[in-house]
């Protein structure tokens, strides 16, 4: 079982923290993929570095089994981040566009309707990379925080994105690339230490968050999933819950009142975090001032026929 670490040359945010893992200690020279993906390898990590946007990559899991033979665990993707605000962050976040329907075409990457298992990882990374960037005395000049799900490229193993932002300034940033590769080092267990993250349907916290409204940053869930070092499934955030306003008839809302795609984007990223997590407690956490009523009712009674219990902040203790 192997772990993939993907990285571009065309992004600077990318390559750099690749690099900067490469100059650690025990990396060989791997094999070459097809479009000359070039791989390097240390234990059961392997860094794919490719010259084409990775968002348009997919399938990178199932390639690089079939070339290699090798099982594929987890993809982890190094990434440039982009925000309106040009702030300075390092984000995590999983991927998928689970509210686009059929037809649809995805403007970054990914399928219509779809989303990849969450990596398991995310919540103690969030941890580990606030830890690291304090030591490195990037906080507070960069925010560290997780996203909402978003983007491809298609996967079918866990997977997330670590990112540097915002602007170029930051993306060429050497010291935000060094806390990436020490994030990777430490979190995969390359040094001395033992991975950090890795699930176990024996482990005694078995819950897990199913973020469901908000802004992209999730700041509501953030507040859960750092009190209470909870594993991270989907963060859906308003965008990703299309619901069509059903006028006057907004008294009597109920799941089947309410047209739009939301219904099918809880459903895929449910899916995928109960496949991510296998022995896992999910609990759907909504952001509830981000709600009208009338959307709050009808996403609580399809929860609830869905069989998808719900968590107040409390509950996840």
């Amino acid at each position: 079982m192997v772990t993939l670490v993907v990285a571009t040359t065309s992004d600077p945010a990318s390559i750099n923290p690749a690099k900067e893992l490469l100059a650690m200690p025990g990396w060989q020279t791997g094999p070459t993929l097809e479009a000359g993906i070039r791989s390097f390898q240390n234990g059961d990590v392997r860094i794919l570095e490719q010259d084409k946007s990775i968002i348009q990559e997919d399938d990178l899991d199932l390639r690089w089994e079939a070339a290699t033979k090798e099982t594929v665990e987890e993809i982890i993707f190094l990434s440039k981040h982009t925000a309106v605000s040009n702030r300075a962050a390092l984000t995590i976040h999983p991927i998928g566009i689970p509210h686009l329907k059929e037809g649809d075409v995805p403007p970054q990457g990914g399928r219509a309707g779809w989303a990849a298992p969450p990596s398991p990882r995310m919540g103690p990374w969030l941890t580990l990379l606030k830890k690291i960037a304090h030591s490195n005395n990037l906080v507070p000049e960069f925010e560290i925080t997780l996203e909402a799900t978003h983007h491809g490229p298609i996967t079918t193993k866990p997977t997330m994105f670590v990112e540097i932002g915002s602007t170029h300034e930051y993306w060429v940033r050497q010291d935000a690339a060094h806390v990436i590769a020490l994030l990777i080092w430490e979190g995969l267990g390359l040094g001395e230490d033992a991975a950090v993250g890795n699930w176990s349907s024996q482990t005694e916290q078995k819950k897990v968050i199913l973020g469901i409204g908000g802004g992209h940053y999730v700041p509501r869930h953030m507040d859960v999933i750092l009190k209470n070092s909870v594993w991270v499934g989907h963060l859906l955030s308003g965008y990703s819950l299309p619901m069509e306003d059903p006028g006057q008839s907004k008294g009597e809302t109920s799941a089947e009142s309410i047209g739009g795609t939301w219904k099918q984007s809880i459903k895929v990223s449910f899916d995928a975090t109960v496949a991510a997590f296998p022995g896992g407690e999910i609990l759907a956490h909504l952001d509830q001032k981000s709600f009208k009523s009338w959307q709050k009712n009808a996403i609580t009674d399809f929860l609830g026929k869905q069989g998808i219990k719900i968590g107040k902040p409390g509950d996840f203790s």
